[in-house]
């Protein structure tokens, strides 16, 4: 027998997610100068329920995923260099993270069109990023084999945060379908080579990973990155979520950045990033 209705909690339910998607969506978007969530579009670079909106539509996922993804991509000299030459990271942390938001909302959500605007602004302002590693060598932000690394990065991190908080059953085939699909957008940016399955981006991340290096500067932007709060964002949950970024890293990564193993808190902390992740689904449910 079905429990009666009871719309007095209707309503405060209604109230609780309501409060809790403008808190979310303040964090993801300038609110305060106007800026509004991309709406989704049936004119986007890719069809609705695909797996590459799936993945990308999980809040948590991305969240951890791309705290997970900025730590190893710092890991390359390139990226590095560019970031600390061209980026004011150190007093706009959250500001580059909401732009990265953005971005992955535009390419996944928005229309095709403009999605290929957003991606034409960011590969002008690769030109314009280049300089000298501290050894003389050059970098560009327009190589493709360093926009290989960071694209690889994102989608590894994106796909394994999904996967680990919304769906560890994710079938193999729609693995594959991530990769092929997020691969249109990394060949769109410049990037080369870029893996459209599981399988390619293991060996690519296997091949690549000769080219890392473990730098003090290095550690420091991962020590800004793990410590940034964005406005609104209780300091506990920043906490959680940062540890369960550094917990999903390679051991061999966690060494490099001297960030430590999981602890005696990791299961806590999957745990609460687990509830986090379904209160959300909950809260953007009909949204």
């Amino acid at each position: 027998m079905p429990l009666p209705r009871l719309p007095l909690l209707d309503r405060a339910a209604d109230g609780l997610r309501g409060e809790l998607v403008r808190r979310v969506r303040a964090v993801f978007n300038d609110t305060q100068n106007g800026q509004r969530p991309i709406p989704p579009s049936d004119n986007a670079l890719f069809a609705r329920d695909t797996p590459i909106r799936m993945v990308h539509a999980d809040l948590t996922g991305m969240m951890v995923g791309g705290v997970r993804s900025l730590l190893l991509q710092m890991l390359h000299p390139h990226a590095l260099q560019g970031v600390l030459d061209h980026s004011d990271f150190r007093q706009d942390m959250h500001g580059r993270l909401r732009r990265t938001a953005r971005f992955m909302a535009v390419t996944t959500f928005g229309e095709a069109q403009q999605a290929q605007a957003a991606i034409d602004a960011v590969n002008r302002i690769h030109t314009r990023v280049q300089g000298t590693l501290p050894s003389g060598e050059r970098y560009s932000a327009q190589d493709p084999r360093t926009l290989a690394w960071v694209h690889l990065a994102g989608a590894q991190s994106f796909l394994a945060g999904y996967r680990r908080y919304a769906r560890p059953d994710m079938p193999l085939a729609e693995q594959d379908e991530y990769y092929r699909q997020f691969a249109e957008v990394g060949r769109r940016l410049g990037a080369d080579p870029v893996p459209s399955c599981v399988a390619e981006a293991d060996a690519l991340f296997r091949e690549m990973r000769g080219e890392l290096r473990a730098t003090p500067e290095a550690r420091e932007v991962a020590r800004i990155v793990l410590s940034e709060r964005p406005e609104g964002t209780p300091a506990p949950l920043q906490q959680v979520l940062a540890a369960e970024a550094v917990a999903m890293l390679p051991p061999f990564a966690r060494a490099m950045l001297n960030l430590p193993a999981p602890g005696v808190t990791a299961v806590a902390n999957r745990a609460a990033t687990m509830a986090v992740g379904r209160t959300l689904r909950w809260a953007f449910r009909q949204q």
